[in-house]
Formats: C-alpha cells, structure tokens, sequence
C-alpha cells in the first residue's frame, strides 16, 4: 500500500527572471513500511521537498499525500493536527526540553495531544534504541548520540504514518552516525515504520531500501 504519494511537486521562490525553482515537477510513492533514501547535495531541493511532504510549508502546485490524505486540502489547524498525529520528524538538532527528563521527551507530543501515552508501546521503542536505562536523565547528561535517539524515540512514541529525518547524524561522529542509522533500520523493521531520509552522505543513503536522486530540483 502506498503511504505517500508525490505528484508533480513545485516550488518557486521568487517571480520573473529572479525565480528560482526549488522543486521542478517532482513525482515519486513510497510503500508502507519501506526506507527510502534521497541523496542531494547542498541546494538541490532536498530540504524543501521534506518541507512539504512534512507540510511545514505549501507548494507552488503539485500534490502531496499521506495516508490518504491530501496536504493541500486542508486549512492550517487541521493541517496542524494532521501532521502532529501522523507524521514524525528527526532533524540534526534534537529540539529536546532541557528541563524535562527522557520519558517526558519522549511522550511530550502525545500529552500535547490530549492523548494518554502507550506506556508499553514507547518502553518497547526505548528498549529497541537503548535507552532503557535513560528515562529518568535530562538531556544535558546525555551524549549527542543518545540525545539523537532520543528524538528518534519522541518521533516513533505517536506512531506516525511517515517518519520524516532531516540529515538526522549531521552533528554526529561517523561511529556514532553508524549507530544511530543502524537503529533507525531496526526501527523500520520491528515497527514496520515508513522512513523518509534526505542526506548528502553516499554510505548513509545505502542503509535504506532505495535511493532517490535529486538535482536542481529534479529527481535523476
């Protein structure tokens, strides 16, 4: 079943000669469950598509939708709530509260919600990421490793239909990247969880069930 589906993607920043075109005409679905790469260098448009996959930002013309559902058919509360129930984000910043502990990190946008948290469900994900141990610990005792699975652990709690991760090891060391990654596949796998992850790193992008290019805004 297809999770997400892109149709003819657009985004114009700009008018006349001065136009620039982040995205020119993009198209692509993902299955269910299936890890999918994008590789791009810096400017190529990759961060803009997340944007609006992710719907933190409208498109020139061009469709995005997820579960279903059509992003652009929605005013801006409903959008909100949308992607708050069904899409989870990792960006190289962790965004963690500094004066809350790793569970309630972790269980912060389901509350936000007005949802009671699945406590076996998000014990089982911390266990996956190992961080069992680490409930309790504020963020600044943790290492950037552990800090970033901690996000990861945030993102998979709501079990959102598409897992979105923004060059999710960008402020890590290879070693440390290695692990992270690793966990995200282990991820995927035991949670059957869709992942969508934009890199500019050529190994990174290997972990995942495909690769989609994209250049000057155009998939190659």
């Amino acid at each position: 079943m297809k999770i997400l589906k892109i149709r003819q993607l657009t985004k114009i920043y700009g008018m006349g000669e001065t136009a620039v075109h982040a995205l020119d005409g993009v198209s692509f679905e993902v299955e269910r469950g299936e890890f999918v790469s994008v590789v791009g260098t810096s400017g190529s448009g990759k961060s803009t598509m997340l944007h609006m996959i992710g719907g933190l930002d409208r498109p020139t013309s061009g469709e995005v939708i997820v579960d279903g559902r059509t992003l652009g058919d929605m005013d801006d509360e409903a959008l909100t709530i949308f992607r708050r129930r069904n899409i989870g984000f990792v960006f190289q910043q962790y965004n963690l509260i500094p004066m809350l502990n790793v569970w309630e990190n972790v269980v912060l946008p389901a509350k936000l919600d007005g949802r009671k948290p699945q406590k076996q469900y998000v014990e089982m994900v911390l266990d996956t990421l190992g961080l069992s141990g680490k409930t309790a610990n504020l963020p600044c005792t943790l290492s950037g490793g552990q800090q970033q699975r901690v996000a990861i652990a945030r993102a998979l709690a709501a079990k959102p239909s598409l897992l979105l991760c923004d060059e999710p090891t960008g402020n890590l060391d290879s070693q440390t990247s290695q692990d992270v990654l690793g966990l995200l596949k282990v991820t995927s796998g035991q949670f059957h969880q869709t992942i969508l992850m934009i890199t500019h790193n050529e190994e990174i992008a290997q972990l995942a069930d495909r690769i989609l290019r994209i250049e000057d805004g155009r998939l190659k």
